[in-house]
Order: structure tokens, then C-alpha cells, then sequence
């Protein structure tokens, strides 16, 4: 491979913010969920590169033909590659695919295809454009990228802050992340958070069913937390973590009364006791996220009430770790159902995605 930007590239990364910037000389974008990927093309090879320098190609063999079809034959475009369906973007088909067999990726390539979305333009035949400013990256982008192609998607971009707001309020139950903000003049800077994110961020109240400790044996590393469903079953949904080194021993002593005889009438008994999965979901045991880490945790009496500050959920969990923002003595473990999350309804996934129609 010949190209004047060469693998590893560490993707230009952004800061979180918590509404729409309004600055002058800002491009917006969609957020997408999905795996954010560099890829580079010379001629007949393709390389997908990730974020931590893991090979992603083996993994998405059917998109390499797709993109020797829509892409430039010498270029590096930065993107996303996500798995489309009726209901939005489905990320936990897309880790799925990180399989190591490959008669197992190829099964999953044929049944769940990828998609990818290009919105940045590093290099192209002979020339390096990570100096060049963000607004020329992308008019050259939009010369070489189409919408033509299946599967190949060039992402929406507006210069409109009130479009970038309504895209953040439509969009989120279709499985986007959020708003993406790009200053107009901006060159390709690996590895700095030189752009803003903005992300759908709300609370709700959990039951506090266990703990683990945290990794350096010195105090607790994450909250177990549960929610009901109509049926009274408590399902875990996800952990509370990022504590301080003195947040993590003081719930230590917080958690302490509670472990007594947890586990007399814990709704999670039988996995605690057996390891083995109950009905609903459970907080533990080897799973394809796991990656071979220790999942051992401490029952507590599901008695304490968490409010949480989450992004959003899927497929009934929350979809990234949450922050604890304070205890609800105020609020009985039964109130803590699945009837407080909202789920906004996917919203017009097929006028950006063709594919949905097909």
C-alpha cells in the first residue's frame, strides 16, 4: 500500500458538550452509533482500520467490495460503520460481529450486511489533505462520494444550527447518537478532541441490587442496577461507575448494612449462587463484551434507590455505563420501573438510508 496517509491513523476525536454550539464557521453532522472506521484504499486494496489500531476488515468482508465500487482508487476516508435495520441502527448486532471464526463472520456478513458512512476526507491519489481546512475536505468529499452506491452513505451535513438541533431531537430513537460539531476551518489533528459532541443525556431511578469491587481491590468499582417490568421481574439494565478513589470507599461503608443476608431473598439468587442465567436479564457471566473479565459481584438488598444519568437505551439496557447523580431515600424499589425510560420511536431512518427501503 502506497497512500500518502498510512496506517495506523488515530481518529480526530471531540469534547462532550450539552447543547447544539451556536459559534460562527461550525459544520453540523449526525452522530452514528456504530464502529468508527479508517479506511484506506489503494487500488485493489482495502484496509479498515478502528480507533485502537484493531484490524477491522477481517470482520467486514462484505463491505471491502463495496467500497472498491463507491470509493476513489487511492484515498483514506474517516467514517462509520453500523448495521441498519427497520428499527434504526442496531449496535449490538454490530458487536456481534467481532467473531474469531470465520465461517462465523462470513454467516453474519450474509445475514446482518453493514453499512458505511464516510464523513471526512484525509487523503486523495497522491495528495495529503490533513492540513487542509475541514470546509475543503468536505467539498472535496462530495466529489468523489455519491449516494449511488448501496450500502455506501455519504453523512448529511448543514451548516444550520437549528437543522443540526431538529436532527437531534428526530433522530435519536433511529439509533444516532446525537450532533456533531466541526469548525469549518479545522485541519485533521489525530487523537485531539479538537471537535463537540452533543448527546442525549436524561435520569432515571434504578434499584441498587449489587456492586463489584473495583479493579484495584480498593473500594467499589460499579453499582449493579436493576428495573422492573409489568411482570415484577427485576432485570439488570446496566452499572453506575467513574467514581472517585474516595467516592469508591465511602459506598463501601454506604453499601456495608446492606449485605446482610443479601442474599436471603435477592431477585438474582439463582445466578449469584450457580452462575447460571435466570429469566431476564442478569449481571453476569462470560458474554461476547465480557472479554474474559472477572464479573464476580456482591448481592446487596435491593432496598436502595439510584438516580442515574444515562444517553439512552437499547434493547432494554442502557447503552453505555451511567453516573450515579445521587441516593433516592424518597423512592421505593417497586416505583423503579421500566414505564420512566423513554424511547423515542425511530424517526425517518429511511430518507438517509436506502437500504431500509429495499
Amino acid at each position: 500500500m502506497d497512500l500518502p496517509v498510512l496506517p495506523p491513523v488515530r481518529p480526530m476525536l471531540a469534547k462532550a458538550v450539552h447543547e447544539v454550539p451556536r459559534a460562527p464557521g461550525l459544520r453540523y453532522e449526525p452522530k452514528w452509533d456504530g464502529f468508527r472506521c479508517v479506511v484506506f484504499r489503494d487500488g485493489d486494496e482495502v484496509e479498515l482500520g478502528s480507533r485502537n489500531d484493531r484490524p477491522l476488515t477481517r470482520y467486514f468482508p462484505e463491505l471491502v467490495d463495496l467500497l472498491k465500487e463507491a470509493l476513489p482508487p487511492r484515498c483514506v476516508v474517516d467514517g462509520e460503520i453500523v448495521i441498519v435495520t427497520e428499527r434504526g441502527l442496531d449496535f449490538e448486532s454490530l458487536q456481534l460481529r467481532l467473531h474469531p471464526a470465520a465461517s462465523r463472520v462470513r454467516k453474519l456478513a450474509e445475514e446482518t450486511p453493514a453499512s458505511f458512512v464516510v464523513f471526512d476526507l484525509l487523503a486523495l491519489g497522491d495528495r495529503d489533505l490533513t492540513e487542509e481546512p475541514f470546509a475543503e475536505r468536505r467539498r472535496l468529499l462530495e466529489g468523489v462520494v455519491s449516494g449511488e452506491f448501496a450500502r455506501v452513505h455519504l453523512t448529511p451535513m448543514t451548516e444550520d444550527p437549528d437543522v443540526a438541533q431538529d436532527w437531534f431531537n428526530r433522530f435519536e430513537g433511529a439509533g444516532f447518537d446525537g450532533v456533531m460539531a466541526k469548525p469549518a476551518d479545522q485541519p485533521y489533528e489525530q487523537d485531539r478532541r479538537v471537535m463537540w459532541k452533543v448527546k442525549h443525556e436524561r435520569t432515571a431511578d434504578c434499584v441498587v441490587a449489587g456492586f463489584r469491587w473495583h479493579k484495584d481491590g480498593n473500594g467499589v468499582g460499579s453499582l449493579l442496577l436493576g428495573l422492573y417490568d409489568e411482570a415484577g421481574t427485576l432485570h439488570h439494565v446496566g452499572v453506575a461507575s467513574s467514581f472517585t478513589a474516595a467516592r469508591r470507599k465511602e459506598l463501601v461503608e454506604e453499601l456495608a448494612p446492606l449485605r446482610e443476608n443479601a442474599l436471603e431473598t435477592h431477585p438474582w439468587r439463582r445466578w449469584a449462587e450457580a452462575h447460571l442465567e435466570a429469566d431476564g436479564r442478569m449481571p453476569g457471566g462470560q458474554s461476547r463484551w465480557s472479554a474474559g473479565k472477572d464479573l464476580a459481584w456482591e448481592p446487596v438488598r435491593t432496598e436502595l434507590v439510584a438516580e442515574v444519568r444515562y444517553e439512552h437505551v437499547q434493547s432494554g439496557r442502557f447503552r453505555h455505563g451511567t453516573r450515579l447523580v445521587r441516593f433516592r431515600p424518597d423512592r421505593t424499589p417497586e416505583s423503579c420501573t421500566y414505564g420512566q425510560l423513554e424511547e423515542v420511536p425511530p424517526a425517518e431512518l429511511s430518507t438517509l438510508f436506502g437500504e431500509v427501503r429495499s
